[in-house]
């Protein structure tokens, strides 16, 4: 099964980006799951690289390189990010800049979207 994941709330704040993030890793253990994740307005700061948090707190930046390294497709909107001052050289390892056009492909692609 295809599964995408659109996250649209900022990476602190709100836990929905979080709890995105948490299905995703999740789904990723099974078997035949492929995921793509894409990190749209305020969540595109999910994909931002040097995320310091308190011990103990959650860390989105540690959940997206496991996503990566399980070789999940990570795209963070440029236009978002170009509103929010996020240049490609500072998303995550693994991160790409994606387009409107690339989130329709994905869309067309997966078997169930996921909205959070």
């Amino acid at each position: 099964m295809k599964y995408l994941f659109i996250l649209n709330d900022p990476a602190y704040g709100t836990e929905r980006s979080y709890n995105g993030l948490r299905l995703a890793l999740a789904l990723r253990k099974q078997v035949d799951a492929q995921l793509r994740v894409f990190l749209m307005a305020d969540a595109v700061g999910c994909g931002k690289l040097g995320q310091k948090t308190p011990d103990g707190y959650y860390n989105l930046e540690r959940m997206i390189k496991g996503l990566v390294a399980a070789n999940a497709p990570v795209a963070a909107c440029g236009t978002c990010a170009d509103a929010r001052g996020i240049s490609e050289n500072e998303l995550i390892e693994g991160v790409h800049r994606g387009s409107m056009e690339e989130l329709t492909e994905w869309t067309i692609w997966a078997d169930k979207v996921i909205v959070f």
